[in-house]
C-alpha cells in the first residue's frame, strides 16, 4: 500500500471530483419534485402535464444507464465522464431557461440522458484509482454522494424555490458542473479503451424499450389506476416482450450489448438484488416521510427538511466508521448487521401514531441512516470483489440501474398500496362509527347538526385511515429487508486485510 503523500492527495481530489458528479445526478432526481407546484403555475400546466418533468428525467436516465458501460469501454472513463458532465450542465441551464412545458420536458429528458453515466462511471473511476485493499474505504467516501443526494434534494429544492424561483433548482448545477469538469480534465487519467468494440444496436434497442416501457408503467400506474388502464396494459406487454427478446438475443449473439460473463459472477448477481432492496429502502422512505409529516403531522416544508436531515448525519457517521472496518471484518457480517438495523428502524416506524414526537422521528431517522451507511460501502465492494476488471464499468452501470429500478418499483408498489389501503381503512372506519358508538366525539348529532363539526370528524377519519396505510407500508419494507439477509450466504467473502 502506497504512502506517497502526493498520490494520496491526488486520490483525495479525484474522490471529491467524482463525488460532485454523483451528487449532481442524485440531487436532480429529487430536487425538482418540490418545485412542481411552482412550475405548474409558471408554465400554466395541469398536474398530469407537469408530472412529465419528473417522468422524462427518470425514464431517460433508466434507458441510458446500461449504455454508459459501452461508452466507457469504447471511449474511456475520462472522456465519457467529462462529456456527460458538460452536457448535463448545459442542459441544466436550458431547463432553467425553458419558456414552455414542452421545452422543459425535452430538456429534462436530455438531462436524464447525460446524467445516466455519472454514477456508474464515477464508481468505475474510484475502483480504478484505489488499490483493491482500499476500495472499501473509497466506496464509503463515494457512497456519501450517492445516498445523501436523495435526502438533501427535497429540502434544497424547497429552499431554492421559496427564496428565489424554481429556475434556480436547475441553475445551481452550473458552478458544480464547471468545477467538476475542470477537476476531471486535470486529475483523471485516461483508461484503456476498445475503439473496435462493435455496438449491438439490436440488443440495446430491446433493452431500452423494455426499461422505458416498464418505467413508464411504474410512474403512471397509480395515476391511471394500473391495469384498468389500456395504456398501462400496453406498456406492461411491450416491456415483457422486449425484455424476453433481449434475453434471447443476449444468449445467442456473439457480441451482445451486455456481456454474458457479467451474470456468471455470483457476487454480482446476488449483489444486484441486494442493491435493489437498498435503493428501495433509501428512496421509498425518503418519498413517504415528507407527506406523512406535512399532511398528517402538519409540518411546514422547511421543518420537514430539518426533521429528516439527521438521517444523512447518521449515514455519514456509519460510512466513516465502516471505511475503517471493511478490510478487517467479513463484509457479509457488516451488510447483514446493516440490514438487521434497517429492519429494526422500519419496525419502529410501524409503531408510530399521529402523536409521535419529533425527537422520536429524528432518532429513528438517524438509526435508519446509520444502517444504510453500514450496508452500502461493503455491499458495493463485495459485489465487485470477484468481477474481472474488464467488466467493472458494465457491472457498475447495471448496479446503478438496479438501484434505481428497485427504488422505482418500491415507490410504485408502496405508494399504490398506501392509496388503496387508505381508501379501504376509511370505509372500514366509517362503517364502524355511528352517532351511538362509544367514543363518538360530537355527542348525538341530529340531521340539522353543524356541518363544520362533521367536516372535522371526516378529516380526522381520513387522517387515521392514512396513518394505518403508512404503517402497512412500513411493515412491508421491514419484511423485504429481513427476507434478503439470507442471500448473503451465497456471496463469496473478500480477502481480509490484517
Amino acid at each position: 500500500m502506497t504512502t506517497d503523500p502526493s498520490v494520496r492527495r491526488r486520490r483525495g481530489l479525484i474522490t471529491l471530483v467524482v463525488m460532485m458528479a454523483t451528487i449532481m445526478h442524485a440531487l436532480d432526481g429529487t430536487i425538482a419534485n418540490v418545485a412542481l407546484p411552482s412550475i405548474q403555475g409558471s408554465l400554466s400546466a395541469t398536474q398530469e402535464q407537469v408530472s412529465w418533468v419528473v417522468t422524462s428525467y427518470i425514464v431517460a436516465s433508466a434507458i441510458l444507464t446500461p449504455f454508459a458501460g459501452f461508452c466507457a469501454t469504447r471511449f474511456g472513463l475520462r472522456t465519457t465522464l467529462s462529456t456527460c458532465v458538460v452536457g448535463f450542465t448545459i442542459v441544466s441551464m436550458l431547463c432553467g431557461a425553458a419558456q414552455s412545458l414542452d421545452q422543459l420536458v425535452l430538456f429534462r429528458a436530455l438531462q436524464g440522458g447525460f446524467g445516466a453515466a455519472l454514477v456508474p462511471v464515477s464508481q468505475a473511476i474510484m475502483m480504478d484509482t484505489y488499490p483493491r485493499e482500499e476500495q472499501g474505504k473509497a466506496m464509503a467516501m463515494w457512497g456519501v454522494g450517492t445516498m445523501i443526494g436523495p435526502i438533501v434534494g427535497p429540502s434544497l429544492g424547497g429552499w431554492l424555490t421559496d427564496e428565489f424561483t424554481w429556475r434556480w433548482v436547475f441553475y445551481i448545477n452550473l458552478p458544480v458542473g464547471i468545477l467538476c469538469t475542470t477537476g476531471i480534465l486535470l486529475l483523471v487519467r485516461d483508461t484503456p479503451h476498445d475503439r473496435r468494440r462493435p455496438f449491438d444496436l439490436l440488443g440495446f434497442a430491446f433493452l431500452a424499450i423494455a426499461i422505458g416501457s416498464f418505467q413508464l408503467m411504474l410512474d403512471r400506474g397509480q395515476q391511471l389506476d394500473w391495469f384498468d388502464s389500456i395504456e398501462i396494459m400496453g406498456e406492461a406487454l411491450v416491456a415483457g416482450v422486449s425484455f424476453s427478446m433481449f434475453l434471447i438475443h443476449m444468449l445467442t449473439d456473439r457480441q451482445p450489448f451486455l456481456s454474458r460473463d457479467l451474470f456468471r459472477d455470483r457476487n454480482l448477481s446476488v449483489g444486484l438484488l441486494l442493491t435493489a432492496i437498498t435503493g428501495l429502502v433509501l428512496i421509498v422512505t425518503a418519498t413517504l416521510m415528507p407527506p406523512f409529516l406535512q399532511q398528517l403531522k402538519g409540518y411546514p416544508v422547511f421543518t420537514t427538511g430539518i426533521v429528516l436531515a439527521p438521517r444523512g448525519a447518521g449515514m455519514m457517521i456509519s460510512m466513516m466508521l465502516v471505511s475503517r472496518l471493511i478490510g478487517r471484518f467479513d463484509a457479509r457480517v457488516l451488510i447483514g448487521l446493516g440490514f438487521a438495523m434497517c429492519a429494526v428502524s422500519l419496525w419502529e416506524m410501524t409503531t408510530f401514531t399521529l402523536e409521535v414526537s419529533e425527537s422520536r422521528i429524528i432518532w429513528n431517522g438517524v438509526l435508519l441512516g446509520f444502517a444504510l451507511g453500514l450496508v452500502f460501502p461493503p455491499l458495493t465492494t463485495l459485489t465487485f470483489a470477484t468481477l474481472p476488471p474488464r467488466l467493472r464499468t458494465e457491472g457498475a452501470a447495471i448496479n446503478a440501474l438496479m438501484r434505481n429500478m428497485g427504488a422505482s418499483v418500491g415507490i410504485a408498489v408502496l405508494v399504490s398500496l398506501l392509496a388503496r389501503n387508505t381508501q379501504e381503512n376509511r370505509a372500514e372506519l366509517v362503517g364502524q362509527l355511528t352517532p351511538y358508538s362509544a367514543g363518538w366525539p360530537f355527542g348525538r348529532v341530529m340531521p340539522g347538526a353543524d356541518s363544520q363539526m362533521l367536516a372535522v370528524w371526516d378529516a380526522e377519519i381520513n387522517r387515521q385511515a392514512a396513518m394505518i396505510g403508512y404503517l402497512n407500508d412500513f411493515r412491508a419494507m421491514t419484511l423485504c429487508t429481513l427476507l434478503v439477509i439470507p442471500l448473503l450466504l451465497f456471496m463469496r467473502k473478500q480477502v481480509l486485510v490484517r
